[in-house]
């Protein structure tokens, strides 16, 4: 038995049947650490879709994606006990799996076409991510967000590599600064500058498309 915590602080005892499901990352961290196993099989869930979309965004292969957020497991899994618990275990694993993205992109002779699921029409505005199929929308509207999604998934894939990828943590994952700083290993004026560069480039290839 071991104990976790729910988001809201408070104790809660964990036994193998009990639900890790709604403890905090933290939490999965000290279960695991203590020898609880099924607490990573609860962070790979958590993780697992979410990086997928991240690295493919990245690099522009999806087959490759998955080996490599793979591979970011894998380094989870062995390199646990140097995690600083005092941080933010999504912030560390992304930044694993960003290092594996600019790795392959440096690895690689030419960029790939990228497709990506998702634009944010106000930069400045809620940075939720913003999810293009909706249940309720009638069937030709659809039709048209879909349409205007494979075109940002193509304007986007044409960034420089550097600029993409901030480009993504920030307008489709919806990090904050700060994290894109942590995740990519920039100050905070590099990632604005490249931020910005990338929304412009972005404005700017998309514009004919929109007319």
């Amino acid at each position: 038995m071991a104990i976790g915590m729910h988001r809201g602080g408070q104790p809660q005892l964990v036994t193998a049947q009990a639900p890790l499901r709604p403890l905090d990352d933290s939490s999965l961290v000290s279960l695991y650490l203590a020898g609880q196993h099924k607490a990573f099989d609860q962070i790979v869930e958590r993780y697992q879709k979410r990086l997928l979309n991240f690295v493919y965004r990245t690099i522009g292969d999806r087959e490759r994606a998955q080996d490599l957020v793979q591979e970011v497991f894998i380094r989870v899994h062995r390199h646990m006990h140097r995690f600083d618990q005092a941080k933010k275990f999504s912030t560390w694993i992304y930044t694993i799996a960003s290092n594996l993205a600019k790795n392959e992109l440096r690895n690689r002779s030419r960029n790939p076409l990228v497709f990506f699921q998702t634009i944010k029409k106000n930069w400045e505005g809620d940075h939720r991510p913003l999810q293009f199929e909706d249940p309720h929308q009638r069937p030709d509207d659809l039709y048209r967000r879909r349409h205007l999604r494979e075109l940002v998934e193509w304007t986007v894939a044409q960034l420089p590599g550097h600029h993409r990828q901030v480009f993504v943590l920030r307008e489709l994952d919806g990090k904050s600064y700060e994290e894109i700083a942590d995740i990519t290993g920039c100050n905070l004026g590099t990632v604005k500058s490249r931020l910005n560069r990338a929304r412009n480039r972005f404005a700017h290839l998309i514009a004919p498309h929109l007319e």
